[in-house]
């Protein structure tokens, strides 16, 4: 248990002005509505939210590298990577079913390690975001002035931003409405693939050239894992923070119809949305293609494996799939963030304004705040791109791990205040608890530990930047707890010398 003092809670956040999270409260909480948001996301938002959120741009765009320096052997750094995804989804799965919140993990610590864990982890992923948003308007409008050179790149990205905070501002419902659409072309342009991709392989493709195409472009060119076996981790550090995303359902889940039966649903369908669409798109690239082919890396891993058929306007072709998940990830980005700052100001560990929300249940301060901060992201792109950005993209890069840590830890100890405040609500379950629990948690710990070996990628400029970033905002944490209870401390007094005066 934590040190905050128990209070009457409302709404899925547990707490008004004054109040903490308390995640995991008593049966019968009530909807979102009564905590100041709206459930306006239907099923069928939250299914292709689910699904769609696990597919990030970075698998489309990232992946190239990683096929480059570890061979097929990829699959298997996939692999890993996507077990451990399964399993932080099974432990957040079972705190959100449990207690569905817009703060989500951030609001599961704050009841299960202490306000300190609550703010920190909040504000980290709050930052990584933000960053986020500069990183993906700055993306969307290097395809878009491809298309329509006459529009500068500076005002594409602004264009897609404005849009999509003004999609977010209408209501929760349009961004689902927008989401359901951006996730499920993305779906469907990823499904078609491993299906055109996956009968060519098996020479089944009738008319396409696919000559080269075969398993043995698994074991050929220097076999399996042609960089040897280190080369797995290296590939998982290239890897890793395309799965970032997953957890999105989960902070949804609070404004839909039915929480607890979407955050079941995302968490049961976790394990085949990875191994389908990650897994089983990878292996249809380096079946198609040697994995030492120069267009992988020229071109792209996707384009490439399209040109390899001889599918005309390849390029084209991703770069719309491309763009759709650049906006996809604009879209829940800015709704991700704008949420975490919602419940960061119901715990009072943000401005009261965040926890406003207008009478379309949207929360307005907290969403322009996150835009805002994406906007002057975006100008330091533009005007500072080697130095200031590079420092935001790199000090928010190891977030994902910090908050899959955050979770493990989150897990062990709220499975034990559920099932002794209600043990009903246990309706998801982590499996081989607490065993497996430690063993994701020191997996975790293990490929931050690999990151500091890893000049040749960043990976140790990131994990201290990140470190360093995560240090200040846990001293601040720390700052405010200590003044907090202080203050608690000097009106109890008071309250008791009262007592005796009177």
């Amino acid at each position: 248990m934590t040190s905050q003092p128990t209070t009457k809670t409302t709404g899925n956040d547990h707490g008004g002005p004054g109040e903490r999270g308390a995640s995991g409260g008593p049966a019968g909480t009530p909807g979102a509505h009564d905590s100041g948001l709206q459930a306006g996301l239907k099923n069928r938002h939250l299914s292709m939210i689910a699904i769609g959120g696990v597919i990030g741009a970075g698998l489309f765009v990232g992946s190239s590298s990683g096929i480059a320096t570890t061979g097929p052997g990829i699959l298997l750094s996939y692999a890993l990577v996507g077990t451990l995804v399964v399993l932080v989804m099974r432990m957040l799965g079972e705190m959100s079913a449990a207690n569905p919140t817009s703060g989500s993990f951030s609001a599961h610590a704050d009841r299960a390690l202490g306000p300190w864990a609550g703010f920190t982890i909040g504000w980290l992923y709050w930052f990584f975001w933000v960053v986020v948003l500069a990183v993906e308007a700055t993306a969307g409008a290097v395809i878009l002035e491809g298309w329509i050179p006459a529009v500068p790149q500076w005002a594409w990205a602004l264009i897609v931003m404005v849009v999509l905070t003004a999609t977010n501002l209408v209501s929760v419902g349009s961004y689902g409405e927008f989401e359901f659409w951006f996730a499920g072309i993305k779906v469907v342009a990823i499904a078609a693939f491993i299906v055109i991709g996956g009968l060519a392989v098996f020479g089944l493709l009738p008319g396409v050239d696919s000559e080269q195409a075969g398993l043995s472009n698994l074991t050929s060119h220097g076999g399996f894992l042609p960089n040897g076996a280190g080369a797995i981790l290296t590939g998982v550090l290239l890897v890793v923070f395309s799965f970032m995303g997953s957890e999105i359902a989960t902070l949804a889940a609070g404004e839909s119809e039915n929480p607890q039966q979407a955050v079941t649903k995302a968490t049961n369908s976790i394990i085949w949305r990875v191994a389908v669409f990650y897994l089983g798109s990878i292996f249809v690239i380096v079946a198609l293609l040697p994995w030492d082919s120069k267009s992988i890396t020229k071109d792209g891993s996707y384009v490439a494996a399209l040109d390899s058929l001889g599918i005309p306007h390849a390029g084209q072709i991703m770069n719309f799939i491309v763009l759709t998940s650049v906006l996809s990830c604009l879209n829940s980005g800015l709704y991700t963030a704008s949420r975490m700052a919602f419940s960061l100001g119901r715990r009072g560990d943000a401005p009261r304004s965040f926890s406003r929300t207008t009478s379309t249940g949207v929360p307005r301060t907290a969403i322009l705040a996150s835009v805002a901060f994406g906007f002057v992201a975006v100008f330091f792109n533009y005007k500072f791109p080697d130095s200031v950005f590079l420092f935001l993209v790199n000090s928010s890069g190891a977030v994902a791990l910090f908050v899959w840590l955050v979770i493990c830890f989150s897990q062990l100890r709220m499975r034990k205040i559920i099932k002794a405040e209600a043990p009903e609500k246990l309706v998801v379950k982590m499996w081989l608890y607490p065993y497996l629990t430690w063993a994701t948690a020191a997996l975790i710990v293990f490929i931050l530990g690999y990151m500091l070996t890893d000049t040749e990628h960043n990976g140790r400029t990131t994990i201290l930047l990140s470190l360093l970033v995560a240090a200040l905002v846990l001293a601040i944490a720390l700052v405010r707890e200590k003044t907090r209870r202080g203050r608690r401390d000097g009106d109890a007094t008071r309250a008791r010398d009262e007592v005796s005066a009177g």
